[in-house]
């Protein structure tokens, strides 16, 4: 299936490159055209002329952007684009209530649409091992499961459009909680004089184990907070989240705090860096 990528950022040039790999690449797009010519250049992909002419020439188009405003400016873009039988699947993480806006204006041309929020990072995006959680048609998805599994280890589908996006901000929320729980108990396991690499050995092999533990509690002991998931877009994810609740009356306590501790590291600079870098307001107490 001749599958064209919108938006080569941290986790659409990985995607692209999987699809790419699988055979499944016929071009791609991105607003900062040196991004695109950097993956045409290590594919062989040619870079389209616009959205328009992408979505003309695929019969599967993946987009990765970082805001719903961005997501209703690409698909205005490639409307014209659109032919009987196209299917866009969306992998960026925006309200429901976007999701299905996009849904009905696409459908109301003849394309398919899929909502697709995807989990597990820049290190799930390069190893095609992201968990994809979808909202749509199951006629729909069942077309062009083959080309996302070329993404994803796992695929579940979740209901009807906005479901994947609701979805994704289960996951929002739990991924603030656990960034809370480890960023937290880490700054006290130093207060008490710990040697803490074994804290995280014996503490990683026990009821508390978790991906966050395992895989960022070294580098942010160490002060080193390379972004696999950047503060920046957790902070407008949970903003999304909160967003949600609160059309259902519904406290987020924890959110509510995550959020303005990142707007704290954002105003010192630190939106740019991985959301572990949370613990440099544990660490300092």
């Amino acid at each position: 299936m001749k599958t064209g990528v919108i938006g080569l950022g941290a986790m659409g040039a990985p995607m692209a490159l999987n699809l790419h790999k699988a055979g499944h690449l016929c071009g791609v797009w991105n607003r900062t055209r040196a991004r695109a010519e950097d993956l045409a250049a290590q594919t062989g992909v040619p870079v389209a002329e616009g959205p328009v002419t992408l979505a003309n020439q695929a019969d599967f188009l993946i987009t990765c952007v970082s805001r719903d405003s961005d997501l209703k400016e690409v698909v205005e873009a490639f409307i014209p684009g659109i032919h009987p039988g196209l299917v866009v699947a969306d992998t960026s993480t925006v309200s429901a209530n976007t999701a299905r806006e996009v849904a009905q204006l696409l459908e109301s041309k003849g394309a398919g649409f899929l909502d697709c929020p995807v989990s597990g990072g820049v290190e799930g995006a390069k190893n095609a091992r992201l968990a994809m959680m979808v909202g749509g048609k199951a006629e729909v998805l069942e077309r062009v499961k083959g080309v996302l599994s070329a993404l994803a280890a796992t695929i579940v589908h979740m209901g009807p459009t906005g479901s994947g996006q609701a979805t994704k901000a289960v996951n929002q929320i739990m991924a603030a909680g656990i960034n809370q729980a480890v960023t937290e108990a880490l700054a006290f396991g130093e207060a008490m004089g710990l040697d803490m690499d074994k804290v995280i050995e014996v503490v990683g092999s026990g009821a508390a184990a978790n991906w966050f533990l395992s895989h960022r509690g070294k580098t942010m002991l160490a002060g080193q907070f390379a972004p696999g998931f950047k503060i920046a877009l957790h902070h407008k994810d949970l903003l999304i989240c909160h967003a949600m609740a609160t059309s259902k009356g519904m406290p987020l306590p924890v959110t509510e705090m995550t959020l303005n501790q990142y707007a704290e590291l954002m105003n010192k600079g630190h939106g740019e860096e991985d959301i572990s870098a949370l613990f440099r307001i544990k660490h300092r107490g």
